[in-house]
């Protein structure tokens, strides 16, 4: 007999521990039990079950018997024949069963068990109890009860972050191998991989660590969950946190455009006219942006207000930069922007990012030009062809001045060259000082 008090403290352990209904271990232990009994008193063939009482500890075995009748067999062999397996076809009779005893009963003798019984129906023989089982067998158990307890809590997995997918969960980083990160998040084991990861960012063993869980995938391993911090969508579950106006679907995040650990930008719609969207993102005091930027590891992110007007749009999407003129084209979905010579540098962005970001979140292909000038950047890429020809042309004069001229004028090249050197400065400071006014401008407004 079964030791009933310590099968409940396990099945109790099991449920709260790892999310395994009692019903799901007492059915293993009963398929265990069922196994074992087979292996030291059944015969080949045989269908042999078993039925677990958890309050007694005792355990009934039967043997299963299918009512057929002889429509459902194939002809009996005889004596010296063998049987010929046959590749199953439309015409041939690959459903007809060979009669064994120990699995089938006719159904003539099924009646007159069971009156009303129907072919295929299962007729149940009592077996008689057994408590002693060799070694083999109760291997066999044993293998069968951690089998069913596995296929359990992989369904029990699969039901619980199922629904988390598309969700943050909260882990625990457990290890770090070949550049992924495994993050204990209780039940399971997730992977965060070295692509989903912010470059910026290094975690230790046993630090917190929050997540975007992008995919659930089954394998025949077990259950894969992936996570993500460079994910968009990351961005927009944690302003989903911070803001009630988005998780009550007041605000709506209409786009996000990010390259993740460096800058995003986002756009935002109001469906209430009392409500301001950039405001519900930003909080009071920038709070609530600052605690999604703190996540973040100090990723700058843009908010701005979405448009049904795309040359709107994209004017706003190029924020900080103030913009002069925006020509569209929307058979091609391009636009050509004008901006003054000292915002430049704020439109096209470090590396082409600002205007690469805004690209991508209007979904235009924006090309950036001095008012009065060529093209500067198309798209994002700096536009190079024959500026630094000219740029030679422009420099040459004072890099190969005669002996004779720098004789008769020094001092006149000497000045020229200062000049030009603190215009280039003083064009530098201007820029930087044109984006501190428009970052203190956006903040100012945004209180």
């Amino acid at each position: 007999m079964l030791d009933v008090k310590t099968i409940r403290q396990t099945l109790g352990q099991l449920e709260e521990e790892r999310g395994i209904p009692a019903d799901k271990v007492i059915d293993a232990i009963e398929h265990a039990l069922a196994a074992a009994y087979k292996k030291d008193y059944g015969k080949k063939g045989q269908i042999v079950r078993a039925n677990f009482d958890l309050d007694s500890g005792k355990t009934e075995f039967y043997q299963v018997k299918i009512a057929v009748e002889e429509s459902m067999l194939k002809p009996e062999l005889e004596e010296g024949e063998e049987e010929v397996v046959e590749t199953p076809s439309e015409d041939s009779d690959s459903d007809l069963i060979r009669f064994n005893p120990e699995h089938h009963i006719m159904i003539n003798d099924a009646k007159m068990i069971k009156k009303d019984v129907e072919p295929g129906e299962e007729i149940i023989f009592p077996l008689e109890a057994r408590d002693d089982y060799g070694r083999i067998a109760a291997q066999t158990a044993k293998q069968v009860i951690i089998q069913r307890i596995r296929e359990a809590e992989k369904v029990g997995i699969l039901n619980e972050y199922g629904q988390k997918q598309e969700e943050i969960v909260n882990g625990t980083v457990q290890r770090l191998e070949r550049g992924n990160i495994f993050v204990d998040l209780g039940k399971a084991t997730g992977i965060l991989p070295y692509d989903e990861q912010i470059r910026s960012e290094r975690f230790k063993q046993g630090e917190r660590i929050r997540a975007y869980l992008f995919a659930v995938e089954e394998t025949p391993r077990g259950i894969n969950l992936k996570l993500s911090r460079s994910h968009p969508k990351f961005i927009q579950k944690l302003f989903e946190m911070e803001a009630p106006e988005i998780a009550a679907g007041t605000v709506e995040i209409m786009g996000i455009a990010r390259e993740a650990g460096s800058r995003s930008k986002i756009a935002v719609v109001s469906h209430e006219e009392n409500i301001d969207p950039v405001g519900s993102c930003v909080g009071q005091r920038g709070v609530r942006v600052a605690t999604v930027m703190s996540e973040l590891g100090g990723e700058k992110i843009d908010i701005i207000e979405w448009s049904e007007n795309p040359e709107q749009f994209i004017e706003d999407a190029l924020s900080p930069a103030q913009v002069q003129n925006v020509a569209i084209n929307e058979e091609e979905k391009q636009a050509v922007i004008e901006v003054q010579e000292d915002q430049l540098s704020l439109a096209i962005g470090k590396g082409g990012q600002n205007v690469r970001l805004a690209a991508k979140l209007t979904g235009w292909k924006i090309d950036i030009k001095g008012i009065g000038g060529e093209d500067i950047t198309k798209n994002g890429e700096e536009v190079t062809d024959g500026k630094e020809e000219r740029a030679k042309d422009e420099d040459s004069p004072v890099e190969t001045s005669t002996e004779e001229n720098a004789s008769d004028t020094p001092e006149e090249t000497k000045d020229e060259v200062s000049e030009e050197t603190s215009e280039k400065e003083g064009a530098e400071k201007k820029t930087e000082e044109a984006e501190e006014k428009e970052e203190k401008k956006k903040t100012a407004a945004k209180k």
